[in-house]
């Protein structure tokens, strides 16, 4: 697979892009989607990750909403943080793609970042454990226009 470095995370990353999240089965059975719009905006040096939509799980929908902060930490790198303030994992995007751990209680989070192109990225996160077992990814698209 080819990927697309990322030397300025909030040059790639800055303004608005397109969300579509699949969570599914370990084995591949679909459980929910997620479509949305997901935002990068820079304050006080922060990149700031916002997502807004409408979750489909089982037989319910609803909103969701995140927000993530990812940190500068050299060119193309990041260390990423819950919006209550907390660790979740470090990025380094200069070669376009990042492996990426997160413990989460007795679950563990594993998740990989691919960007393919100038207008589209995707996350995968594998989650293991007593609490969790499932794998969402979610695709990030400019918008057209």
């Amino acid at each position: 697979m080819q990927y697309w470095p990322v030397p300025d995370l909030a040059a790639y990353f800055g303004g608005e892009w397109r969300l579509d999240r699949e969570i599914h089965t370990t084995d591949g059975d679909p459980v929910g989607e997620v479509t949305g719009t997901a935002t990068f905006t820079e304050a006080a040096g922060v990149l700031v990750y916002h997502e807004e939509g409408e979750l489909r799980l089982g037989g319910h929908t609803g909103p969701v909403t995140r927000t993530l902060h990812y940190r500068p930490a050299g060119p193309g790198r990041a260390s990423v943080h819950f919006d209550h303030g907390g660790f979740f994992h470090d990025l380094d995007l200069r070669e376009g793609h990042w492996t990426a751990d997160h413990p989460c209680r007795a679950d563990h989070y594993r998740g990989e970042y691919r960007v393919t192109g100038a207008a589209r990225w995707r996350q995968e996160w594998a989650v293991r454990g007593p609490a969790k077992d499932h794998v969402i990814v979610s695709r990030f698209t400019r918008p057209a226009g």
